[in-house]
């Protein structure tokens, strides 16, 4: 029984290049030779050459020397810069940041709601048909480990440090300009404005970044570096100095952004140790203690290796955020945690489109500036900032998934544990302050990093949950210290895989100082303003980044539709060809006919210089016949 010719399986290989006529770009585009991909069992040194014949510079020490020492040298500037000179840095930093806030909000509210609305374009395009690896190849990771490691890579310190006090702050003390009406509908808006903050609009961020990424390593078979997700784009101008800018610019973000989650890790343990009566104030002294402190654990972290250290603390902080999360739930007050996070997804559903776009352009005014520099446009460029660690996270744990199934498993899964967890730990926060002790806003101000150990401290077992809470915090802190020193490394090495052990130190040890510097300077609102400041120029390339993708992805999408009808037309050929000659079996002088036809075409007609066919005869020689 001949085969249905619409039942087409997709080739078994993406190695396009063999095609009769090649596609647009595909010097650019096309995957590049096997031999020249980097394998899980290739040496440093094998490794090494194979990143020189890709292009990367690499010099002394294992570094890209283009790309370590002008991170390096900025980066140090900056830090000494805020030790020396702390007033005149805060100052600085401020002033930067309202001048971002005041003439570039409208910018960094409209590219977040376009990344949105681009990723879930893609993923339900025909592009989602695409594997990010070989066709045919199967996920590295089975689905669980995978949405696991995906909300461990994205949501660490900030998601403990801002659940109890976010939603609580929107509610009572610091409401967004323009929001009226009674407690409850305040506390509906609150809500749903959190769940702008860290849900899909983050994630998205991240998707763009991660896909760019995942596509270049796996399916391309580039290195792990930021400026290969941009060659489909600008070409083998990626290997030049616009490649070695663009990773600059990747590792001041990564570097920034992790300091700024240190800044955060610290004052909240900080506030725990007081809660729970371990220290009786909190000033800059005790916070630099235990920066120093955590960086150096992370420090062991790193210098273990991927497998002894990011590994297994990831797997800890998730469990013990989830048993959190649960005891709060269960010991808290459960039936309103239930109605709250039905009721605020309602209300974030029915307001997504307006707070995505609400720039505040009829609430003019410095209370207005404040709120979004403080929050909305702060978040954005923070998560900008988190970028390129977190999408060369996602993308490394990702090969083998198909597009669709990245676009949908990235923006989904860490959205609804994050409105899950917002609901629970914000949602008790609400229930105190309307409900119940009413003692959440003291002096007219909620304590961000003091509001879960609130809560913490009057359920049963309270000080054991505080206990717990300020471990989490510390092994957030040492995880994303540790991921974000291995993902900086690998950047300044060219991509890597396995970078110096001594620049893994340096560069931890330098976030570190970093978040110390920054919180002498001027606390959380420097910490703010740096991460936003270093977000600017990366927003641009993440810009690039999708174009780049697109197109990209575009071309495998044509090259795949091209071998797909190929394979249509060989079965077309096999079943048309089948069916006539089954047809002539039974037709006996119909098959005589089309045997005994006389052959006149002009090839066949002999010359002198004929050869003899295997019977003697003489026969002309068609071209071709040598092959």
């Amino acid at each position: 029984m001949t085969k249905n010719i619409d039942e087409v399986e997709p080739p078994e290989t993406n190695d396009v290049q063999g095609m009769d006529e090649p596609l647009e770009d595909s010097p650019h585009t096309a995957p590049i030779p096997v031999h020249m991909h980097i394998a899980e069992d290739d040496t440093d040194a094998e490794i090494t050459a194979k990143l020189r014949r890709q292009g990367v510079r690499l010099g002394k020490g294992g570094i890209a020397p283009a790309v370590f020492w002008p991170a390096l040298i900025v980066i140090v500037a900056v830090a000494a810069f805020a030790i020396i000179f702390p007033n005149v840095a805060d100052t600085v930093f401020n002033a930067v940041q309202n001048w971002i806030v005041t003439n570039l909000g409208w910018y960094y509210m409209l590219i977040v709601g376009g990344f949105v609305a681009l990723v879930i374009a893609i993923g339900f395009s025909k592009l989602g048909r695409i594997t990010l690896g070989n066709d045919g190849e199967k996920p590295e990771y089975g689905l669980f480990s995978w949405f696991a490691m995906l909300f461990a890579a994205g949501m660490g310190i900030g998601l403990v440090f801002y659940g109890v006090g976010e939603p609580l702050m929107y509610a009572t003390v610091d409401p967004k300009p323009g929001w009226g009406g009674t407690e409850s509908e305040l506390a509906g808006l609150a809500m749903a404005q959190t769940f702008i903050h860290w849900g899909l609009h983050p994630w998205a961020i991240y998707a763009v970044i991660g896909l760019a990424l995942a596509y270049a390593i796996h399916r391309r078979g580039r290195p792990v570096s930021i400026r290969w997700a941009l060659e489909p784009l600008l070409g083998d101008r990626v290997k030049g100095w616009l490649g070695d800018v663009i990773d600059v610019l990747a590792i001041f973000g990564t570097v920034f952004g992790v300091a700024t989650s240190l800044g955060l890790g610290v004052q909240q343990i900080s506030s725990g140790m007081k809660a729970i009566g371990l220290v009786d104030s909190v000033d800059n002294t005790l916070l630099v203690i235990l920066i120093v402190v955590i960086t150096f654990l992370a420090t062991m972290s790193v210098v273990s290796g991927l497998g002894a250290g990011i590994k297994w603390l990831s797997n800890i902080n998730l469990s013990m955020a989830g048993l959190l999360m649960i005891s709060v739930l269960l010991l808290g007050p459960t039936l309103f945690l239930f109605q709250n996070f039905v009721q605020s997804f309602g209300v974030y559903l029915a307001n997504l489109m307006s707070m995505t776009f609400d720039v505040g352009a009829f609430q003019q005014g410095e209370e207005s500036q404040t709120w979004f520099s403080s929050w909305t446009v702060f978040y954005w460029g923070w998560w900008i900032a988190w970028a390129p660690f977190v999408g060369i996270f996602i993308a490394r744990i990702s090969r083998g998934r198909t597009v669709r199934q990245f676009v949908t498993g990235v923006l989904l899964v860490p959205t609804i544990v994050g409105f899950l967890w917002f609901s629970v730990m914000g949602g008790s926060g609400l229930f105190r302050q309307f409900f119940g002790a009413g003692d959440m806003v003291q002096d007219g101000a909620v304590s961000a990093e003091g509001s879960l150990f609130q809560i913490l401290g009057d359920l049963p077992f309270g000080t054991i949950l505080s206990v717990m809470a300020i471990i989490l915090v510390a092994i957030f802190f040492i995880t994303s210290s540790d991921s974000g020193s291995l993902v900086v490394d690998m950047l300044a090495s060219g991509g890597h895989p396995n970078p110096p052990t001594w620049s893994r130190i340096l560069w931890a040890a330098l976030e570190g100082v970093l978040a110390a510097a920054l919180l002498i300077a001027g606390g959380l609102q420097t910490l703010q303003a740096g991460s936003l400041a270093t977000a600017l120029p990366f927003s641009i390339i993440l810009i690039l980044m999708a174009v780049a993708t697109i197109k990209g992805l575009r071309y495998e999408n044509r090259a795949l539709e091209l071998s797909e009808q190929k394979v249509r037309l060989d079965r077309v050929t096999e079943h048309i060809s089948d069916e006539l000659w089954g047809t002539l079996e039974d037709q006996p002088e119909l098959r005589r006919y089309v045997d005994d036809r006389i052959d006149y075409r002009v090839s066949r007609t002999k010359g002198v210089f004929g050869r003899r066919d295997e019977n003697g005869a003489k026969t002309f020689r068609k071209r071709g016949d040598e092959q």
